[in-house]
């Protein structure tokens, strides 16, 4: 499979496939890479797609970098990906794992996406934020004093992060969206996902027990056959309203 290295402003990029109209943007998540894109190429690209992989702050060549891995930096950079994507491709689709694709939802509301594949996407940041605090038993009062609290969960709570996330809600996603996630997640709520995708109308899918992240072979095998069933229902749903 063909892989072109690229530089987005300041996002080290992968370009997989040959030469075509379409394109999909991999959007990964927290601790995720651009290379993580090539799994899902070898899906699409087959059927005349390019995959588009880049590194968000703080992942992959950028750790260790200056920009930090958080909304305010990030969505001006989704913003810069899809003008380049426009320049370069008549038709673009989204897919996006966990954090990137509330980072995505944010970035690319409006957008004429012609699909959408969420995996464990993180569709609503400020219940995540709250569960957290829950369980570290923080309140609102201290983090609002202190600002900035680490959590014994890895995770560093923010109050300035809290106040960006009431900021800016999802209010519309009209894109025909596909999302998996698994029975036994324990960063996102079941009825948070089932909440997201009947208000947005969105083909939601659950696999018995698996976690957050999809990592085992039999994860990955139904990941994989996920993503081409959903193009092809998205395909067939395209041709008909085309008849």
């Amino acid at each position: 499979m063909k892989e072109q290295h690229l530089i987005i402003g300041e996002m080290p990029a992968i370009l997989f496939g040959e030469a075509s109209k379409q394109l999909f943007l991999f959007v990964h998540g927290q601790g995720g890479n651009k290379e993580e894109a090539r799994a899902f190429a070898t899906v699409v690209c087959p059927i005349g797609w390019q995959v588009l992989g880049i590194d968000l702050p703080e992942h992959g060549e950028r750790v260790g970098g200056s920009i930090s891995f958080d909304p305010w930096h990030v969505v001006p950079e989704l913003h810069q990906v899809m003008q380049y994507a426009r320049a370069n491709w008549q038709q673009i689709a989204l897919r996006a794992n966990s954090i990137g694709s509330w980072f995505s939802l944010l970035a690319f509301s409006g957008e004429p996406l012609v699909q959408c594949l969420l995996v464990s996407p993180l569709v609503d940041m400020e219940r995540m934020i709250r569960n957290l605090m829950h369980w570290s038993g923080i309140t609102e009062e201290r983090l609002k004093r202190e600002k900035v609290i680490p959590t014994d969960f890895g995770q560093t709570l923010s109050f300035e992060y809290l106040s960006y996330v009431r900021a800016h809600t999802i209010d519309a996603w009209d894109v025909p969206t596909f999302i998996l996630c698994a029975e036994k997640d324990e960063q996102i709520d079941a009825d948070t996902v089932e909440t997201f995708s009947t208000r947005f109308g969105c083909k939601l899918t659950v696999i018995e027990g698996g976690e957050h992240w999809f990592h085992t072979p039999e994860e990955r095998s139904i990941l994989c056959q996920w993503e081409a069933e959903s193009l092809k229902k998205s395909q067939e749903q395209e041709a008909f309203c085309t008849i």
